[in-house]
């Protein structure tokens, strides 16, 4: 997450023919059926989808074996439906009785497989059911679960409606700018976020919202709320608030502007800055570098040094996360990527100042640490900029790329790793803290000392970790059992965090243990 985005597939005007064979012709199909599927718009969406899984798929495959595993995924819909091949035809079944046999397209033919799939989903409606009833979105979801069942675990595919709130997480969306909860008929709002249409027109904390543009709230789901309140850029909503102060509701009228959620909160205590960065979107690193240049102006106790937490972290836009590490570093590799299409290998640079000016740094990580967050905390733990505190991290170290299909939907894919400036590949692997708190309780004073006094296999380990191969996956797996990867909550890695920023020759110590073995490079371990 999560996640390097593509800008869609170029329209594919494709005529796509489909051979019989002569042994069983497929039924005549009911005019309804024909008409209840789309069949141009679906040989488009197959044929986008098939073609991008070819073309960017971080390994090779052959679009037979990807287009058959989405045919069986027809059973999905039906499960008395199922699809069945031999070396020249490929036989649609219903409750074992077979309705039409077809060609076989050689195996890296887009074309006939988009064919293919394109009429036995036809075919299939006539004799199922269910398939029947089904809306064309169920069918286009069972196939490409289907073909990408046999991939990895994050290439996937996500429909109209569940694109559209992606592409909302990831730009932003036309909104009022709030968050709330719904629970027991009553709609509070949470947050009013600063800046937004919310926050200028007096919307509070703790105020309920009892009708939206007239309609009662109180039945609403929390689906139908946020589909209320969104809409286009520039457009009104009404709200009717009910507010704890006040005897009457009050009434507001909001106009929708751009939203891009936040991910960045700030506090300061005693000189020490903490950022909790939840995610990457379009304007986190923005977010962080707004915060840094306010607080480097602001008077009093000066900054001694800066927490950047990431526990819990999914991950995000992998652009974002460079621009992020950017801010702390001032020269050399922030991160490389390494994939199968020519799109995917990119080299990333720091191209700037450090903008916190040497600030000493502690990140924090756990076992839900992943993808866009583990490039930050690999980039500024080889780069010897920051201490990292916590758990093995996630390991999910691959960039995913996103094709926006014509149906409106949209397919994940992975398509590239994703490799630390010391050259290993995260995936599989996470990144090592430098200080473990896994099962830490309390101030974590003897995590601390353990790691401190436990120098040498601290060393020793961070060399075993930058130098073990991508398909290692036996060594791997014991190098991450050294410090188990774990969801931590809690303040013991923030007070270790302050303790090492109390004591900077500590600091210097636990800087020293995990930068001291990192090298620069970009090429990954070999296997």
């Amino acid at each position: 997450m999560n996640a390097l985005y593509a800008n869609g597939l170029r329209s594919i005007g494709l005529v796509l023919v489909l051979v019989l064979t002569a042994c069983a012709p497929a039924r005549q199909m009911p005019d309804r059926a024909m008409d209840a599927f789309p069949r141009e718009t679906a040989r488009e969406t197959f044929a986008a989808g098939y073609a991008s899984i070819v073309e960017k798929y971080i390994e090779p495959i052959a679009v037979g074996a990807v287009a058959f595993e989405g045919l069986r995924g027809l059973s999905a819909v039906d499960p008395a439906l199922s699809v069945v091949r031999n070396e020249t035809t490929v036989a649609l079944l219903v409750a074992d009785d077979e309705v039409a046999r077809f060609a076989v397209p050689k195996d890296d033919d887009v074309k006939g497989w988009v064919s293919l799939t394109t009429e036995i989903s036809l075919t299939g409606r006539t004799a199922s059911p269910a398939l029947k009833a089904a809306a064309v979105e169920k069918i286009y979801e069972a196939v490409f679960d289907g073909a990408l069942s046999s991939l990895d675990v994050f290439s996937r595919y996500s429909g109209a409606e569940d694109a559209k709130r992606n592409r909302a997480r990831r730009d932003g969306f036309g909104g009022i700018g709030i968050r709330f909860r719904a629970e027991e008929g009553t709609v509070r709002v949470t947050t009013v976020m600063k800046d937004t249409p919310a926050a200028k027109v007096g919307l509070q904390a703790d105020d309920r919202i009892t009708h939206i543009d007239g309609f009662p709230t109180k039945a609403m789901d929390k689906d139908e709320i946020v589909a209320k309140l969104r809409g286009l850029v520039k457009s009104r909503v009404v709200l009717t608030i009910r507010r704890a102060d006040k005897a009457l509701p009050l009434r507001f009228e909001v106009v929708r502007a751009h939203i891009v959620p936040d991910t960045v909160v700030a506090r300061r205590k005693d000189g020490v800055l903490h950022l909790r960065v939840s995610g990457f979107n379009q304007n986190t690193a923005r977010s962080a570098a707004d915060t840094l240049r306010a607080e480097r102006r602001r008077q009093g106790d000066p900054l001694r040094g800066a927490i950047l937490d990431m526990r819990g972290n999914p991950g995000g836009l992998l652009k974002q996360a460079v621009r992020l590490v950017d801010l702390f570093l001032s020269e050399g590799l922030i991160s490389s990527t390494r994939g199968r299409h020519p799109d995917s290998i990119h080299r990333y640079e720091a191209g700037g100042s450090d903008l916190s000016q040497g600030l000493p740094m502690v990140v924090l990580v756990d076992g839900k640490s992943a993808s866009a967050a583990e490039i930050v905390a690999a980039a500024l733990q080889d780069r010897g900029r920051a201490v990292v505190v916590g758990t093995t991290s996630y390991g999910k170290g691959t960039v995913q790329t996103v094709i926006r299909l014509p149906n409106e939907g949209e397919l994940t894919l992975t398509w590239s790793r994703f490799i630390a400036p010391s050259g290993y590949a995260i995936h599989g692997l996470g990144v090592s803290p430098g200080i473990c708190t896994s099962g830490a309780a309390g101030d974590g004073a003897d995590e601390l000392k353990s790691a401190l006094s436990g120098r040498m296999g601290t060393v020793e380990r961070h060399a075993n970790w930058r130098s073990v191969g991508i398909y290692d996956e036996e060594r791997r797996r014991d190098l991450r059992a050294v410090c188990p990867s774990q969801r931590r909550v809690g303040d013991t890695e923030l007070t270790i965090a302050r303790h090492l920023f109390d004591a900077m020759p500590l600091y210097s110590q636990a800087l020293d243990m995990s930068s001291s073995t990192a090298t620069a490079s970009t090429e990954p371990a070999s296997p």
